[in-house]
């Protein structure tokens, strides 16, 4: 059994969700202890604890200390297998994040999996799920793994009660590497107010286009979505950058009080910044790739717009988990960064 120090580099519950991937993956049990000890409450909490119940009912999987405030975990894999699964996250616990600890396993199912998931579908603190549909499975497609995600209903901070289904086609993954971007090929905006009046989604698009316009020189393609299917009021704009090699992507969330133009803004601005940095992947993706590059054939090459202390943690976990990846960074904390990585060929 591996044993994994939950308090280490970041100390937050990317160390188990991943550590729990990589285990299911490997066939290798874990033990987790010190789970997110650098957290205001430290324990599983309610998401953590479905992303763990999810890749062990895919991997046919036994856990022991799997509830709410344990600190320690146990995780004994079996087999990965497809079919079809439903897990609910509860309230407006992210879905984002239980699709990202999932994802990487169902890539090595020995069947198609469909998996639908009910929770927090636009959550402040994660990934919103057009993040996950517009730019990772883009960039995951890039290395030979296709995931689709049917959008059912949005589900907001704090009600929740958000529902996507995700189909995933098990492959072995590719090395690649995400270095020259090419040419942009098209800017993309997807604005949605739900529960709200229909001019929030489009002054959010209106808000990030003016400033894409102006500064990538391209008439974005607009998706607007308004609809009062929902739990709760809520709003939030994805833009995203479409190059001949990479796409980069860059999110906002409204909140009481906050104009839909500054929700527009912030999205296109975090885009342009990334962009700027002349890096492949953004700062989102540059937490994301590194995983399914160590699982990958052959050695992979990834320009980051940023290293988060998220991106650190995982590279350093992976060396634990998975025989045969090894790593080369070269930049420093909270700047773009470059790395290159030898994947195991799992």
């Amino acid at each position: 059994m591996i044993e994994i120090d939950g308090s280490m580099g970041e100390g937050g519950g990317q160390i188990l969700r991943t550590a729990i991937a990589l285990s299911a993956i490997t066939g290798k049990a874990v033990k987790i202890k010190n789970i997110r000890a650098k957290r205001e409450n430290p324990g599983l909490r309610a998401q953590h604890l479905v992303a763990v119940k999810a890749i062990a009912a895919l991997s046919s999987g036994r856990l022991v200390g799997a509830e709410i405030g344990s600190t320690v975990l146990e995780f004994y894999p079996g087999k990965i297998k497809g079919g079809t699964y439903f897990f609910d996250v509860g309230t407006a616990g992210s879905v984002a994040l239980v699709l990202q600890a999932l994802l990487p396993v169902a890539a090595f199912a020995d069947s198609p999996v469909e998996v639908r998931i009910r929770g927090g579908t636009d959550v402040p603190m994660a990934p919103t799920i057009d993040y996950m549909r517009e730019v990772l499975s883009r960039l995951t497609s890039l290395m030979g793994f296709n995931f689709s995600v049917l959008l059912e209903r949005r589900g907001h901070y704090p009600k929740g009660g958000g529902s996507v289904k995700v189909k995933v086609e098990p492959s072995r993954l590719s090395a690649r590497d995400f270095v020259e971007r090419g040419q942009l090929a098209k800017v993309g905006i997807r604005s949605h107010a739900v529960k709200l009046p229909r001019h929030v989604a489009e002054r959010q698009s209106a808000a990030a286009g003016e400033l894409l316009r102006r500064e990538l020189g391209r008439e974005p393609e607009i998706f607007l979505d308004a609809s009062d299917d929902a739990m709760g009021p809520g709003s939030g704009v994805l833009v995203w950058a479409l190059y001949e090699r990479t796409v980069l992507g860059a999110d906002s969330l409204g909140a009481p009080g906050k104009r839909a133009e500054i929700v527009g803004e912030e999205a296109a601005r975090a885009l342009l910044e990334d962009i700027s940095t002349g890096a492949a992947l953004d700062r989102h993706a540059s937490d994301m790739i590194p995983l399914y590059s160590a699982l990958a054939r052959g050695t992979s090459v990834l320009s980051g717009a940023m290293l988060t202390s998220h991106a650190l943690t995982t590279l350093e976990l992976l060396g634990q988990l998975i025989e045969g990846y090894s790593y080369r960074l070269e930049g420093s904390p909270g700047k773009p960064f470059k790395v290159t990585i030898k994947g195991a060929g799992l």
